[in-house]
């Protein structure tokens, strides 16, 4: 699966991702950077089919308004050590990539995955 991971997220998360097997893009890596714009980060998703994970709850009034980016992760654990935040996403890969490939917008939270209608 691709993604790409957003500014307020750890570039420690891409690289897990990547390990994992997956085609993952940090924002850091974009000629922009973390100043990269929500409209630059949509339209890269929706051409290269990229799940955007992000804390930014802009990306949900965007993607319930005009669907995009093109599939959403929002990640609502709060602040959460990095560390923490990788063991939770190992923990949840499995089920996070099932149901990717079934949804378009789903939820991280500290307890449980959520699929968003």
């Amino acid at each position: 699966m691709k993604f790409l991971v957003d500014a307020q997220l750890p570039i420690r998360l891409a690289r897990l991702l990547q390990e994992a097997g997956h085609d993952t893009i940090h924002i850091r890596e974009l000629p922009q950077q973390n100043a990269t714009p929500d409209s630059s980060i949509n339209t890269l998703s929706l051409q290269q089919e990229r799940v955007v994970i992000t804390k930014d709850s802009d990306f949900v009034d965007s993607f319930l308004t005009v669907q995009q980016p093109y599939k959403l992760l929002l990640v609502t654990t709060g602040n959460i050590k990095n560390s923490e935040l990788e063991r939770l996403f190992l923990a949840n890969l499995p089920t996070i990539l099932d149901l990717l490939s079934q949804h378009t917008y789903i939820e991280l939270s500290r307890d449980s995955v959520i699929v968003h209608q």
